[in-house]
C-alpha cells in the first residue's frame, strides 16, 4: 500500500473552502528566504505567504520574543485585561504613524477583521452611511471586509448598502498615467456631484498599491487629489497597508510615495511575522466609538503581540525598508532584462519588494495571459521557486518575497522565472497539470 503524501493528506483532512492553491505545495519547515518541501527541497519563496512572512521563515528575533512571551504568559486576550506586550506594541504603532492617526489602536488577527471593524466603526461615528472603496480591491475574507471590497474573485458575495466602487486608475491599461489619473478623478467628482452626496461618505478605503487586483501603482499625484476631495468634504481616509506596508515599498508606510497622510491605517500580514494579528491605529472619536463593539477573545494575545513588536523592532534596527529598496530594485532590473526576452511580459510595476508582472498574450492587445500565467507559476515551482498570481484577470505575478531577501536570492529567482517562462512560451509544460489547481 502506498503511503499518501502531506498533500495528499492535507486534501483528504482540511476543507477544500481555505484553500487557494496554484500547485502541489508541501512544506514541512522553512528558514530565511527558504521552505522546505516535504520531498526535501528548498524552495525559495518569492511569496512569503502572501507577504506574512514578511522577516522570512524562522526569523530568530520573532522565536525569542515567541519564547519568551510563552516563559510565563501574561493571558490569552486583553479583552478583560490589559497584557504588557499588547501595549507595548500599541505605543509603537502610535509612535510611527502620522499624527492625524495617532489617537487609539484597535488589534485583531488579521487584515480582514481589521478592515471590517473599521468599515463598521467610521459609519457608526461619524453618522454617515456611505463608504467607498475601489473596483479590483481585496480588503479580506469575512463577511464584513469582503461587503467592501470590489475583487472579481468575491462575486456573488453581499456588498454593503452604502458602497460605491470607483476605477483605481491603471497607466498600462487606462492610456498612461496622466490620462487614467484625469479619467479616475473625474469619475469621482462626478459622483459627488451626483448620486453620491460627499457629506453622506463616512470613509474612502484605499490601498496605496493595489495588491491583489493587480499589483497596481497609481500615478504620483492621484492620491494628493484624492485626499484633497476627502479634506474638503470630511470623508476619512482610511489606507489598507495590509499587504504592502511595514517596510515592503521601500519606506516604512507605502502611502508615504505617495505624499499623503491616511486618518487611519490598517496593518496586517507581515506585521506577525507569520503569526496572526492585525492593526487597525486612527483618530480616538473613531476607535473610541463604543466598548465590546469588535472584539474576540484571543485578540491582542501577548505572544502574537510580542511577535509583531519584535517585527517592528527588527525592521528599523536592522533597516529592511532600505534593504527592500535596493534589493526591490535589482529585482526589478532583472525582470527588465526577462521582458527584453520573452514577449509575454507586458508590464513590471511596483514599489521596493512588492512587485507585480503582468503577463499578456499579445503586447498590442495587451490580452492577459491567464492560463499561461498558471502555468507559469506551476513550472516555476517544480524548478523550485514559489510565486503566485493576482489580478483582476489572474495574469499577474506576484513578488512579496521577505525584507531579508538577499541579491543572490533576487537572481536566482530570476533564472528560475526565465526558465518557466521558456518553457512555457515553448509548450514544454503539460496544460493537464492544472486541472486540480482552480487558482482564482
Amino acid at each position: 500500500m502506498t503511503t499518501p503524501s502531506l498533500y495528499q493528506r492535507d486534501a483528504a483532512a482540511i476543507s477544500k473552502m481555505s484553500f487557494l492553491r496554484f500547485f502541489p505545495q508541501a512544506v514541512v519547515g522553512g528558514d530565511g528566504a527558504y521552505l522546505i518541501g516535504d520531498d526535501g527541497r528548498r524552495l525559495l519563496d518569492l511569496s512569503a505567504s502572501w507577504g506574512a512572512a514578511g522577516l522570512g521563515h524562522s526569523h530568530p528575533s520573532i522565536r525569542k520574543a515567541v519564547n519568551k512571551a510563552l516563559e510565563s504568559q501574561a493571558g490569552a486576550s486583553l479583552l478583560s485585561t490589559a497584557n504588557l506586550p499588547s501595549v507595548e506594541l500599541a505605543e509603537k504603532l502610535l509612535s510611527i504613524v502620522p499624527k492625524r492617526a495617532a489617537g487609539r489602536v484597535w488589534l485583531g488577527h488579521s487584515g480582514s477583521d481589521a478592515n471590517e471593524t473599521v468599515a463598521r466603526a467610521v459609519i457608526a461615528a461619524t453618522g454617515r452611511p456611505r463608504i467607498l472603496a475601489f473596483n479590483g480591491a481585496y480588503h479580506g475574507g469575512t463577511s464584513g471586509s469582503m461587503a467592501i471590497s470590489g475583487h472579481p474573485a468575491q462575486q456573488g458575495v453581499a456588498k454593503a448598502a452604502g458602497l460605491t466602487l470607483i476605477p483605481y486608475p491603471n497607466a498600462y491599461r487606462d492610456g498612461g498615467a496622466e490620462q487614467a489619473e484625469a479619467a479616475a478623478i473625474d469619475h469621482l467628482e462626478k459622483l459627488f456631484a451626483g448620486p453620491v452626496p460627499p457629506n453622506e461618505v463616512a470613509a474612502l478605503f484605499i490601498e496605496p498599491i493595489q495588491s491583489d487586483g493587480g499589483m497596481v501603482v497609481p500615478p504620483q499625484n492621484y492620491f494628493r487629489k484624492v485626499e484633497a476631495l476627502c479634506r474638503q468634504h470630511g470623508i476619512l481616509l482610511v489606507c489598507d497597508e495590509v499587504k504592502v506596508g511595514l517596510g515592503r515599498s521601500g519606506r516604512l508606510h507605502c502611502f508615504e510615495h505617495f505624499g499623503i497622510e491616511p486618518d487611519i491605517i490598517v496593518f496586517g500580514k507581515g506585521l506577525g511575522g507569520g503569526l496572526p494579528i492585525s492593526a487597525a491605529v486612527g483618530p480616538t472619536e473613531i476607535m473610541n466609538h463604543s466598548a465590546a463593539f469588535s472584539f474576540q477573545t484571543v485578540h491582542g494575545n501577548p505572544v502574537c503581540a510580542a511577535a509583531a513588536l519584535a517585527v517592528l523592532e527588527t525592521i528599523e534596527r536592522n533597516d529592511l525598508a532600505a534593504n527592500a529598496a535596493e534589493v526591490g530594485q535589482h529585482l526589478t532590473d532583472g525582470l527588465e532584462r526577462l521582458k527584453q526576452k520573452h514577449r509575454m511580459i507586458g508590464d513590471i510595476r511596483g514599489r521596493g519588494l512588492a512587485i507585480g508582472v503582468e503577463l499578456v498574450t499579445d503586447r498590442m492587445s495587451k490580452t492577459p495571459a491567464r492560463h499561461e500565467t498558471a502555468l507559469t507559476v506551476y513550472r516555476a515551482f517544480e524548478l523550485g521557486l514559489v510565486l503566485y498570481y493576482v489580478g483582476v484577470s489572474s495574469n499577474i505575478l506576484e513578488f512579496t518575497p521577505p525584507l531579508t531577501l538577499t541579491k543572490a536570492e533576487a537572481d536566482s529567482g530570476v533564472d528560475m522565472l526565465d526558465r518557466a517562462l521558456s518553457d512555457v512560451a515553448e509548450g514544454r509544460v503539460d496544460p493537464d497539470v492544472l486541472a486540480a489547481f482552480e487558482g482564482w
